[in-house]
């Protein structure tokens, strides 16, 4: 199929991109990579009057360190973020996430911010920001306003920003001494969508443990300081709590299991 009809707008700054949203509202759709949006587009499940592309604007492609947070603007691809030298170790759960995302030319053209602002539940970059305790920077004519990753996915495909917001950039915390990361995932082939992916951030003071692909959204829970078997029956217990069910892809049964050898493998890596 192809796209409805639709205005072409092509702002030269954020300021002026959150204008034409301003203007446009619900009938706008940003345009940054296009890796998510155009095979909604051509399915018709989106039906915009104006797409406002914000590939080329100069102040949303950025990438830097601000105080404990790296800070990515809605136009940095996710490319230029997996190859930026130092990442595994500013955020090592990141540079061990990239790998497991599409292949390398989806992400030279797509966007970290444009992941997460499409919310998809299989989506490895939502969940990292979810494991890390990420923030989400959202932008208006009326100003900015910071929302955790926690709050801002809500649902599938469904997230706190208004119609008038654009995620202007979204935060993934630094890493921090003493704190180890872990990331596994299982698709059917690589580089297709995560039918289970686990995130770990293990800690002096406990253990943190994330879910995508499972739920509506992804998942965490914090795990404490526990090990052992008190360890696997927590996790057994979060497996229970997704509430998935089964689909075309795989079982509630198979996904259940999935978190639950998954999430002690992450663990495990992330421990030794």
């Amino acid at each position: 199929m192809k796209p409805q009809a639709f205005d072409y707008a092509r702002p030269d700054s954020a300021e002026e991109a959150v204008a034409m949203l301003a203007e446009a509202g619900e009938d706008a759709r940003i345009l940054a990579g296009g890796q998510s949006l155009m095979a909604v587009l051509n399915l018709r499940l989106a039906q915009p009057s104006v797409l406002i592309d914000i590939a080329r604007v100069p102040d949303l492609n950025t990438i830097r360190r601000d105080g404990t947070m790296l800070a990515i603007g809605a136009a940095a691809t996710q490319g230029s973020v997996e190859w930026r030298p130092g990442l595994a170790q500013e955020v090592p759960l990141l540079a061990r996430a990239f790998p497991h995302i599409s292949h390398f030319q989806i992400r030279n053209r797509g966007t970290v911010c444009g992941s997460i602002a499409h919310a998809d539940p299989s989506a490895e970059l939502p969940l990292c920001l979810l494991a890390l305790g990420g923030e989400v920077v959202l932008r208006s004519r009326h100003g900015r306003r910071t929302v955790a990753a926690a709050d801002f996915f809500q649902g599938m495909l469904m997230t706190a920003r208004a119609a008038d917001e654009l995620v202007e950039e979204v935060r993934y915390p630094l890493a921090r001494p003493g704190v180890r990361y872990g990331f596994e995932e299982f698709s059917g082939r690589h580089g297709d969508f995560a039918i289970c992916a686990a995130a770990a951030v293990v800690a002096p003071d406990g253990i943190r443990l994330a879910v995508g692909g499972v739920s509506d959204r992804p998942r965490a829970v914090d795990l404490g300081r526990l090990a052992g078997s008190e360890l696997d029956a927590a996790i057994n217990d979060f497996a229970w709590e997704l509430g998935t069910k089964d689909d075309h892809h795989a079982s509630a049964k198979f996904r259940r299991q999935l978190v639950r050898h998954l999430g002690r493998t992450a663990i495990d890596k992330a421990s030794t």
